[in-house]
């Protein structure tokens, strides 16, 4: 529980399944795709979602509801809000697009700026990763709980990477590793699942270069963290912090742990 009292109860992970029940309905048949004023893509599988999990928050809850699809709150607005719900109802659209599964519903309850719980929902997989500041973080699939990080085995050190953002700068990142530590695998993930690898411990880190907004992050972000891990503004040395007046993140890393982040920078967080 965090320590204003929220958790995953039986309430909430309905309420998580019927949404994704929603959005798998629109996944297993033809479907349009329409863009939003960024461009971005958005299907009614994004608004099934939305209005699923905002009716409850805010039937169930005394706070704010920030959502993706709901974003047009002015700064004004939300400034003052201490505590809020912060939601992506559907995270790697693209994903969704293509049919491959990699995505997810993310949602993250904000205090003072940084996400204190945090549930990332993979409909397609059944899989649902859940934390609570204080309280350790969990994998949950077919009825099975297993506490993160989950400890695998293996030998090299591994960089997970945008299934759909590759970039230029993301190559050089990895290149640097591997100037620094030898051989590294690379793999490959849509969605928040990328966070949930790093938390899960199949990856040592992950870096984004490209734009994501604070409703991609939120979530993933408390589940790392609750790992062990940390997700971290490279310019600053300090974690993401949220409800800023620009929603955009800045560039951010992802670090299974602090000794991997030592093993990069030779220094301490």
């Amino acid at each position: 529980m965090t320590m204003i009292g929220i958790t995953l109860d039986d309430r909430f992970t309905a309420v998580l399944r019927s949404a994704g029940r929603a959005v798998m309905d629109v996944y297993r048949s033809p479907f349009s795709v329409e863009q939003k004023n960024d461009k971005s893509p958005v299907t009614l599988a994004d608004r099934r979602s939305h209005e699923i999990l905002t009716a409850f928050l805010k039937k169930h809850y005394l706070y704010p509801v920030l959502s993706e699809e709901g974003r047009d709150i002015p700064y004004e607005e939300r400034r003052n809000w201490e505590t809020f719900w912060l939601v992506d109802p559907l995270d790697g659209t693209k994903e969704f697009i293509k049919r491959n599964g990699e995505f997810t519903i993310n949602v993250a309850l904000i205090h003072q700026n940084r996400p204190v719980f945090g549930v990332v929902y993979a409909p397609a997989k059944d899989i649902l990763y859940h934390a609570e500041r204080g309280g350790g973080a969990r994998r949950v699939e077919r009825g099975k709980t297993q506490s993160l990080p989950l400890q695998p085995v293996r030998d090299a050190f591994v960089v997970v990477g945008s299934r759909s953002h590759a970039m230029q700068e993301f190559e050089e990142y990895v290149a640097a590793v591997r100037k620094r530590l030898g051989e590294v695998t690379l793999i490959s993930a849509g969605s928040s699942l990328k966070f949930c690898l790093i938390a899960e411990g199949a990856a040592d880190v992950y870096p984004r270069h490209g734009n994501t907004m604070e409703w991609d992050t939120a979530a993933g972000q408390a589940i790392v963290e609750e790992a062990g891990g940390s997700v971290i503004n490279p310019e600053t040395g300090m974690p993401l912090a949220y409800n800023k007046e620009s929603l955009l993140n800045p560039h951010f890393v992802a670090y299974r742990s602090k000794e991997v982040w030592t093993s990069l920078h030779n220094r301490q967080i």
